[in-house]
């Protein structure tokens, strides 16, 4: 059986205007969806490790959520630590379109403290929830002594944070660093504006610095890829070198979605199922395209409970 750690953060959601005619709703969000998706994209020879830790005020409700899981790894558990858990006020102002305000808050990874968390993992997905899971050092080390494939989603790094925990864009620094730490990288269309002035110049800057893969995804209108010469998908290029040749972009349309559904954690959703399709063997092309009907699919399901089950079409229990 191999394993794909999964690195991010729980976060508790309060969401306004997701729907007009209700109230808050309260749920898990963060990197639920991420797992949700592992859990209905993994192949049955895969089982997904999550490397996350949670505040001791939501930690019995974390491993309550999961509980469940088929694609689980025995024994695996969120770890409990003494602060209190993120949680995020988010309030839609259309469809893909929202603002954020956060409360609480799980201190970023050490490297002494993830580094034995690695051994035995086949591959590591990193998904930036909060924006401080990794600092760059830390992502520096993994990169230097972790050989499996590493996917990157950016993610909630491209936000700052004001005093009264409103979540606001800001650009990054370092792009170029933080890009040679990951060999498939993701981020969104807003994101991108903020590392580079145009998706070209970005994928230069990731392809110099040994990206295998950049995608931009730009919402109901689908993704970008930006490809290196000789990356067609699965795995079989880790541990070879970059070739020399010419660079492959196109956009993948997306795949028919409610309009009127629920967008969030639809990025998270379409990482995990692209990521679990490239570890399958699936060219690149076919990971993407499985990863937009798992996108299409959140849309038409409320939150991150049950979203597995609804994922491999089955009867959500929630």
């Amino acid at each position: 059986m191999r394993r794909v750690g999964v690195i991010g953060t729980f976060v508790w959601d309060v969401i306004y205007g997701r729907d007009p005619r209700q109230v808050a709703v309260e749920e898990w969000g963060g990197i639920t969806y991420a797992l949700g998706a592992f859990d209905a994209a993994l192949t049955p020879d895969w089982e997904f490790v999550p490397l996350v830790r949670v505040g001791t005020d939501l930690a019995p409700r974390a491993r309550e959520f999961l509980r469940g899981f088929r694609r689980l790894a025995p024994g695996s558990a969120p770890i409990e630590v003494p602060y209190p858990n993120n949680r995020v006020e988010l309030r839609y102002s259309s469809a893909e379109r929202r603002s954020e305000r956060l409360t609480g808050g799980i201190p970023g990874w050490s490297w002494l403290g993830l580094k034995p968390l690695l051994h035995g993992l086949d591959a590591l997905y990193v998904n930036m929830i909060a924006g401080n899971e990794l600092d760059l050092e830390t992502a520096q080390l993994i990169r230097q002594h972790y050989h499996g494939p590493i996917y990157l989603d950016l993610h909630s790094l491209l936000l700052g944070i004001e005093p009264t925990g409103l979540r606001v864009p800001r650009p990054l620094a370092n792009v170029g660093a933080w890009c040679r730490c990951a060999d498939l990288l993701q981020v969104n269309e807003d994101e991108m504006a903020l590392m580079a002035p145009d998706p070209m110049a970005l994928a230069a800057t990731a392809l110099a610095e040994s990206v295998r893969c950049l995608v931009v995804t730009l919402g109901s209108r689908g993704a970008v890829y930006f490809a290196a010469p000789g990356f067609d998908g699965g795995t079989d290029w880790v541990g070879q070198e970059p070739r020399l040749g010419a660079v492959r972009t196109a956009l993948v349309p997306a795949a028919p979605a409610d309009p009127d559904g629920d967008p969030t954690g639809c990025g998270d959703v379409w990482g995990a199922t692209y990521f679990s399709r490239l570890l399958a063997g699936d060219k690149f092309g076919d990971a993407m395209r499985a990863a937009h009907v798992a996108a299409a699919r959140n849309v038409g399901h409320r939150g991150a409970a049950g979203l597995a089950h609804h994922l491999r079409g089955e009867l959500s229990p929630t």
